[in-house]
């Protein structure tokens, strides 16, 4: 598979974070671990205090273009200048950084739609600060959904994504007491033909095998412990079973993830966010990727927070993002050629 020539776009996430330090890590681990060139979109100055912190040399670029970002990456960590404007001292979140946050966040968008970019990866940002600034959404996924546009605007799916496991979630950030009444048949119908598609279009695989987990104790026990299955999730599997989708279950969500059962699909659709979460950190929780279904780009994040606690204290693992580097540029290569024919 041929590589495109454009880097991967690698926004700012909260500067007080650990989004420095793992950017930082990753660059240094670039021949290492195999990493495809990205640029960084922030501020040079907050690298630079930052590598001092932890007693890293990194000789830092700052780039005005994509072009220059490729030809910079062997010898330098690229820079697309995002002024922060206030000074920020790790561990320390300052809600006049938060425009800058979210600057990045949209000049990505930009680059990947004029092709400046071939896919984004997102550094985690501190949702409560973004809120208290005006950000009128409930995360990073339903953001980049927005910037993206479209009439309809596309319906974006959360997957967290290793070689362990792939789940996804049906309900994202929401209320358990309000997940009965969130899960509908357009929804879970939705879901699983965005996984379908996507799975086919960036991982390679021609007929995914999808789990649907059911919502219940024992996926209801025949409507015993609930009626959730019967009434909906399981005409729903059917459904999408009558279009020719490889789609089991509903399956009880306490089976669906040991060894042998995870042998049997290829991504695993949970009705809500702990019934995917938990397995998946807890099997894989240091290389664990999230990504974005169902965008018209690839975007791919650390599957973890800020970590506020540890910035700029050298406890930061870069694992995460070098995944999520890794696989962005995977996923938008198989695009890529796909497309080609």
């Amino acid at each position: 598979m041929s590589r495109p020539a454009e880097p991967l776009a690698l926004t700012l996430g909260d500067p007080a974070g650990i989004g420095p330090d793992i950017t930082l890590l990753a660059f240094t681990a670039r021949n290492r671990e195999q990493i495809p060139p990205f640029v960084f979109l922030g501020d040079a100055a907050i690298l630079e205090a930052r590598a001092k912190a932890l007693g890293l040399s990194v000789p830092i670029a700052t780039v005005q273009a994509h072009d220059e970002a490729m030809d910079a990456f062997a010898e330098a960590l690229p820079v697309l200048p995002i002024p922060v404007p206030v000074p920020t001292t790790p561990g320390t979140p300052n809600l006049s950084a938060q425009d800058a946050v979210r600057h990045s966040i949209e000049l990505a968008v930009e680059m990947v739609q004029s092709g400046e970019a071939r896919a984004i990866v997102t550094n985690p940002v501190s949702k409560s600060q973004l809120y208290q600034r005006g950000f009128e959404f409930p995360g990073h996924t339903e953001y980049l959904a927005a910037l993206a546009g479209g009439a309809p605007p596309p319906h974006p799916v959360m997957m967290l994504a290793s070689d362990t496991l792939k789940v996804v979630p049906a309900t994202i950030h929401i209320p358990l007491k309000d997940v009965p009444q969130a899960l509908t048949a357009e929804l879970l119908t939705n879901t699983i033909a965005i996984t379908d598609r996507d799975m086919r279009r960036y991982f390679g695989i021609d007929r995914p095998r999808i789990a649907v987990s059911g919502l219940n104790p024992h996926a209801g026990e025949e409507g015993r412990l609930g009626r959730e299955e019967v009434e909906m999730i399981a005409e729903t599997i059917e459904a999408a079973q009558d279009a020719g989708l490889d789609v089991t279950g509903p399956h009880p969500a306490d089976t669906l993830f040991h060894a042998a059962a995870r042998e049997r699909y290829d991504a695993a659709i949970c009705m809500y966010h702990d019934q995917a979460l938990v397995p998946f950190k807890t099997l894989a929780f240091e290389e664990g990727v999230n990504v974005t279904l169902g965008l018209p780009f690839v975007r791919t994040s650390p599957d973890h927070g800020t970590a506020f606690d540890i910035a700029g204290t050298g406890k930061a693992s870069p694992r995460s993002l070098i995944e999520a580097l890794r696989l962005a540029d995977t996923m938008s290569a198989m695009a890529a050629a796909r497309d080609a024919g």
